[in-house]
């Protein structure tokens, strides 16, 4: 190991719990890494959207620099458990989600990101709390229609086995009619 990495890992701080509230740009800074979990019954923009708020969303976030760019990234783990749209069942949605975001502190900064990176606005007052970055994630994550795959709609097959359009007998009767 050289003295450079020793240097390094010497700041590399981890925190096992998560803060209410942290600065990002003091944590891009000081290279800081969070760990931890969060219940899923906590998080009241995720929690309307499952059909059993049960479990926890596993986090690990490092806030770092990358340039001029102050960083955080990291993965969100859970199993989300959601209401399928088909047969209105449980539907078990295991969520692992990678997240790269640019701290920014306005909309032309935001501009300036490299592609690989999604702003996270942090307002005048420096705070972000990292439960909200963990909802957003988690919010993105769930399907607009969740399904189980087995679940089968009767137009997914092929194009003869359509069912007929519902209105498909009202023309036939105005065609007879006329």
């Amino acid at each position: 190991m050289t003295v450079k990495r020793l240097y390094r890992y010497h700041f590399l701080i981890m925190l096992d719990h998560l803060p209410d509230l942290l600065d990002p740009f003091e944590f891009a800074d000081k290279k800081r890494r969070i760990r931890g979990a969060y219940r899923l019954l906590a998080m009241d923009r995720v929690r309307d959207l499952l059909l059993s708020p049960e479990g926890d969303a596993e986090v690990e976030l490092e806030f770092r620099r990358e340039g001029r760019h102050a960083v955080v990234a990291g993965q969100i783990t859970a199993e989300l458990t959601l209401q399928c749209q088909c047969c209105l069942e449980r539907l078990s949605w295991p969520v692992r989600t990678e997240v790269r975001l640019g701290i920014v502190r306005s909309i032309d900064e935001a501009k300036r990101l490299p592609d690989d990176l999604e702003p996270l606005l942090v307002e005048s007052e420096a705070a972000v709390k990292p439960m909200d970055i963990v909802q957003d994630e988690l919010v993105l994550a769930i399907p607009i229609i969740p399904q189980h795959r087995s679940c089968a709609l009767p137009w997914r097959g092929d194009a003869t086995e359509r069912p007929a359009h519902p209105f498909a007998a009202l023309a036939q009767l105005k065609k007879n009619l006329s």
